[in-house]
């Protein structure tokens, strides 16, 4: 499999990616973490940290999150929308089909595009609750 992609998937890698495919929870670096210690006791906060990085740069993974907001991961690299909660910063994938929007090539300033993102923000049913 990483052969025709050009790298090596170690064994704290492929973990952390079999993690991130079996949830839809879309953790936290930290709870990435927690899920994967289960497995690799001895693996470090910053390997978790660094190898969520490298999948994610290598296309395995998205990154979610607003600037400057803890970033959230998604086992399912395919482009889809999310929502993500104002209050909590929970992240739930859009259950019903919406067309991802792609920009026309004479429209991209020269950028080559690598990724899209459709999010929308919202709060979530829990912390409505919690609100009245």
């Amino acid at each position: 499999m990483t052969s025709e992609m050009g790298f090596r998937l170690s064994k704290q890698r492929k973990v952390i990616l079999e993690e991130l495919r079996k949830v839809t929870s879309h953790p936290t670096a930290d709870e990435v973490y927690d899920m994967v210690r289960k497995i690799i006791p001895r693996i470090s906060l910053g390997t978790v940290y660094r190898n969520l990085e490298f999948l994610s740069n290598k296309g395995l993974v998205l990154k979610l999150g607003a600037p400057g907001a803890q970033k959230r991961f998604d086992g399912t690299p395919e482009p889809h929308p999310h929502i993500r909660c104002a209050v909590c910063t929970g992240v739930v994938d859009v259950e019903c089909e919406v067309e991802v929007p792609q920009i026309p090539e004479s429209c991209t300033s020269g950028y080559k595009i690598l990724n899209t993102n459709v999010e929308f923000v919202g709060v979530c049913p829990q912390c409505q609750e919690a609100q009245q």
